[in-house]
């Protein structure tokens, strides 16, 4: 048992990081846990899988992001246990600490919604492994597809949302692109993307006139589009729709929604909605003293009442103020609501094509200059200089020379060469 820590963050998703440093600059003494010792820029966990850019361009050493800070501590650790009233984190290897105040930023898990064989045989796009993962089967399935000619090769993709829209429209331009050149235009012409979504329309958060150029974008690209029809099982050569129709999958993506996993479950914090944690409008959970849940495990409203998306904006925000929020509670100051400041939307599409709406007022830009404004945001977003340095150079040779940015690793599955 250790106390030496005023507070211990979970989690170095966007939440948790942003938590830790604004409490570091602080001076408060802070315990950082994460599994991994990397923190990661999930939105670009697509483009791993595509080969867009490198792993080495989304993911930073956590200790490298705290090296001036010396009053934070990074754990990294696999956490067994939180036990919400007496403030403990216990880890797989058995040890527990203790601080006075825990920032629960554990993030999320897919939500299969208890769809038959979908966790057993649908790919998540949720973590780096799972992006090197999905690039590895994509890599198998082309392979696979090369040595058999005249087999048709199709891919799914569920959900309909940002996640599902750019994994899709990723894939539909690395057929056209890199398959069509390193591997052959007759395996090109067998390959297809499905795009599937319970939902009438894609990118139900966006505006009618943003789905509109969506849809005729994705269409314009090969993908295949299936609306308004829940997906009723997953098997391991495709899908299965609630109308009865077959959709063949070598590979099987499920950017179909998150919840909260069971570390909240087993943590004696009360859960709504998704399985997240209801926090009150200051970050902190009503009736638990000290704790404080933020990010994709929280379930977030702001001043006004308005609830929040799970978005890495959110998270960022809501990290740095819950941590101002404990800063106040430490010093005998009071907590403050969280005021959200809403930046937009952004979608990308494909190749000099996105979908952008920004700002509360939602100014609309669609097409090239959507696509500049995603590349410029989320070049901005990226943590760290050398990050940012490879997804650009990445970028300029995958959309101007079509290069893969990065070697996929993966060995034939079993297959006689």
């Amino acid at each position: 048992m250790e106390d030496s820590y005023q507070v211990i963050v979970i989690g170095a998703g966007f939440a948790g990081i942003s938590a830790a440093k604004e409490l570091g600059r602080k001076g408060v003494r802070v315990l950082l846990i994460d599994s991994n010792n990397y923190h990661q820029f999930q939105p670009l966990l697509y483009q791993v899988a595509t080969s867009q850019v490198g792993v080495s361009a989304i993911a930073r050493p956590i200790r490298s992001v705290f090296r001036r800070l010396r009053n934070v501590r990074v754990l990294t650790a696999e956490v067994a246990a939180i036990d919400a009233a007496n403030h403990t984190v216990t880890t797989a290897g058995g040890d527990t600490f203790r601080a006075g105040i825990l920032v629960v930023a554990v993030g999320a898990v897919p939500n299969f919604f208890n769809i038959p064989g979908a966790e057993e045989h649908a790919l998540p796009l949720y973590s780096v492994v799972d992006a090197t993962r999905l690039g590895t089967s994509v890599t198998r399935l082309l392979d696979r597809a090369d040595r058999e000619p005249g087999t048709p090769v199709d891919m799914v993709v569920v959900g309909g949302g940002p996640t599902g829209v750019e994994t899709a429209g990723a894939l539909a331009e690395h057929i056209k692109f890199v398959v069509t050149k390193y591997f052959s235009p007759e395996l090109a012409s067998r390959c297809r993307v499905h795009l599937v979504d319970m939902l009438p329309t894609v990118l139900t958060m966006f505006s009618p006139k943003s789905q509109e150029y969506t849809w005729r974008r994705l269409a314009k690209i090969g993908v295949q589009l299936h609306m308004g029809v829940s997906v009723a099982e997953v098997r391991d050569d495709g899908v299965t729709l609630a109308d009865g129709t077959d959709i063949p999958g070598g590979i099987v993506v499920w950017a179909g929604g998150l919840k909260g996993g069971n570390l909240l479950a087993g943590s004696g914090l009360p859960l709504g909605k998704g399985g997240r944690v209801d926090v009150g409008t200051d970050l902190a959970v009503p009736g638990v003293e000290g704790v404080y849940v933020v990010g994709d495990a929280a379930n977030i409203t702001d001043s006004t009442g308005a609830k929040l998306p799970q978005l890495g904006s959110v998270a960022q925000q809501a990290g740095k103020w819950a941590a101002r929020n404990i800063h106040a509670e430490l010093n005998g100051g009071t907590r403050q609501p969280f005021r959200y400041t809403d930046k937009g939307y952004m979608a990308m599409i494909g190749r000099g094509a996105a979908v952008a709406e920004l700002g509360r007022k939602r100014l609309q830009l669609q097409g090239l200059l959507a696509f500049l404004s995603w590349l410029l945001v989320h070049l901005a977003l990226l943590s760290g200089f050398q990050q940012k340095v490879r997804a650009l150079f990445s970028w300029l040779n995958g959309y101007v020379l079509h290069s893969p940015a990065q070697v996929v690793i993966g060995g034939p599955d079993n297959a006689s060469t």
